[in-house]
């Protein structure tokens, strides 16, 4: 994940990303972005947006999430998933609706949520609602897209940093 060039945030590009974390995340995760905010461009496209020196969010063509890393500050609602999902959403597989043990009922169409196992609660993969929450366990197929995962190529690069 070689990366372009690294820059600080001139403030009307914090502007706008903070009035995107707000609209995406909610008022309290705009206090994250506080203090020096850069961005990594990486090679392939997209950005990760460091605050303090760690990251915090990355940016992929119209997306923004939030990294694993930094769930604990930014509370996504949560979906969990049986044991049997785990490996296969672990290597970046979609969630689909068969392995869907609970989801928050309030999760709408795109939003984003963090993806979790049933046995210890720990966030495996962030992804995007495909489907209302209320909708995940009783339908079939698809249910979320998997943005960023334990072991995938960007929690490598952060591992590392």
């Amino acid at each position: 994940m070689p990366i372009k060039r690294r820059y600080h945030l001139r403030k009307a590009l914090l502007r706008q990303l903070t009035r995107e974390v707000i609209d995406r995340f909610g008022e309290s995760a705009a206090e994250l972005l506080k203090g020096p905010i850069e961005a990594l461009e990486l090679e392939e496209g997209g950005e990760i947006i460091l605050a303090a020196g760690e990251a915090l969010l990355v940016r992929s063509s119209d997306k923004i999430f939030p990294t694993l890393k930094s769930l604990d500050r930014i509370p996504l609602k949560r979906v969990v998933v049986d044991m049997g999902a785990v490996p296969h959403v672990a290597n970046g597989a979609d969630i689909m609706a068969p392995g869907v043990v609970s989801a928050d009922g309030g999760v709408t169409l795109g939003e984003n949520v963090a993806i979790v196992d049933e046995r210890h609660g720990k966030p495996i993969a962030v992804g995007q609602a495909l489907v209302p929450g209320a909708e995940m366990q009783g339908s079939r197929g698809k249910v979320i897209k998997n943005l960023h995962h334990v072991g995938d190529e960007m929690w490598r690069f952060l591992a590392k940093g």
